[in-house]
């Protein structure tokens, strides 16, 4: 055999075992979603008491999809294959090390169910086919609500909307507690705007803080600005900046704080009313980010 013979068939014989090589690493690498609940994954049930098909994961999902091809599906034998899991699952076993949480909401939000190493379980009555999102190893977080008071009582009245159900276009996340409750910073950041505004209707008040390692402006409105507060001023975050009020809207309506969370260095709040254009982002991956619910 000649050199260039012994060369070529000691080559074709390489390529053959890497692709030998390439067709067993296939089933290892789809081993992530083949259907069997594999030590390291969590796993749903379509049925109860971990029955009926199953789907297997091995890392977090935000959004499962909801319609075929592209949908996270049920995998193993049984009842439900080939469906998708969201919101049509009714029991878990985490096979992993770690601690898996299952969310309402897609994104991480919403109430949630939270199952260790090794559980095996039902979904509660809140989850039970209401399954839009998992989480390995969450983070403890805090409620907006509260993050905004440090106190308990306060509530979401007005969520982001998107422009799709509130009339006035809502761009902001409004939430109350009461006249007069201490309103704190929600992140940190630099003072750039503040309007003070009255009472009632007209003047409406405004504290606009830049976080510039984030790129994003958080803008506070409504609520009595502290009187210590000043434009340049660096603030922290959980610091208070205002008591809660009802500046710059009618004075029939209750008292609460608008938040809204805006991309870049904004001074003022997005234009809402007769305003058809949505300026801002949905803002829950972001505060999400920051290590709160918003509830």
């Amino acid at each position: 055999m000649t050199t260039f013979n012994r060369i070529l068939t000691a080559t074709t014989a390489a390529i053959a075992l890497g692709g030998a090589a390439t067709v067993l690493a296939s089933p290892a690498s789809a081993a992530a979603r083949n259907g069997v609940c594999e030590s390291g994954e969590f796993c749903y049930y379509f049925n109860s008491n971990n029955e009926g098909s199953l789907s297997d994961f091995s890392g977090s999902v935000a959004d499962y999809g909801t319609e075929q091809p592209s949908c996270y599906d049920y995998k193993g034998p049984g009842a439900g294959k080939g469906k998708c899991i969201k919101n049509d699952a009714a029991s878990v076993w985490n096979r992993s090390s770690k601690t898996v949480r299952v969310y309402y909401n897609s994104n991480y939000g919403g109430t949630y169910q939270d199952f260790k190493a090794g559980a095996k379980g039902n979904l509660n009555s809140s989850l039970k086919n209401q399954n839009a999102s998992h989480q390995f190893s969450p983070s403890s977080r805090t409620n907006m609500s509260y993050g905004l008071y440090k106190a308990s009582g306060g509530r979401i009245t007005c969520g982001f909307d998107g422009y799709t159900t509130t009339p006035g276009r809502h761009e902001g996340i409004d939430i109350a507690r009461g006249v007069g409750s201490d309103v704190r910073a929600l992140t940190s950041g630099k003072i750039i705007y503040i309007a003070r505004g009255h009472t009632g209707s007209g003047g409406l008040s405004t504290i606009s803080v830049y976080n510039s390692s984030l790129n994003k402006t958080v803008i506070y409105l409504h609520s009595s600005p502290r009187s210590s507060l000043a434009v340049g001023q660096s603030i922290s975050r959980g610091q208070i900046i205002a008591d809660e009020s009802w500046r710059g809207v009618s004075s029939s309506s209750s008292a609460h704080t608008h938040v809204e969370m805006r991309p870049g260095r904004q001074t003022h709040a997005a234009k809402s009313v007769n305003d058809p254009h949505l300026d801002n982002p949905n803002p829950t991956s972001f505060w999400r980010s920051q290590g709160y619910n918003v509830r």
